[in-house]
């Protein structure tokens, strides 16, 4: 993690336990309970956006995705889209 000016605070209860399961990981691994708090939570914050901001598609869903790119003439419902796109551009 960079050195930066650290200016925001978050302060949270916890039971006894877990914060000597959380000191005993950070002595561990060599860090103050602080750095290995953030470490930890902005791992995790980092997953569950990836997470969050990934599509995953289905065999069948993915395939029928590409089928549709390659259609050579957009549906009703496209170009529809594209005239609505259109009109609201021009405004």
């Amino acid at each position: 993690m960079p050195n930066t000016i650290k200016r925001d605070r978050m302060n949270f209860r916890i039971s006894s336990d877990a914060k000597e399961k959380i000191e005993e990981a950070a002595t561990l691994l060599g860090t103050s309970l602080t750095g290995f708090a953030v470490q930890t939570l902005v791992e995790r914050a980092d997953k569950v956006i990836e997470r969050h901001n990934r599509v995953v598609l289905s065999d069948r869903d993915r395939d029928r995705f590409l089928s549709l790119l390659q259609e050579d003439t957009p549906n009703e419902a496209l170009q529809e889209a594209a005239r609505t796109h259109d009109e609201i551009i021009e405004e």
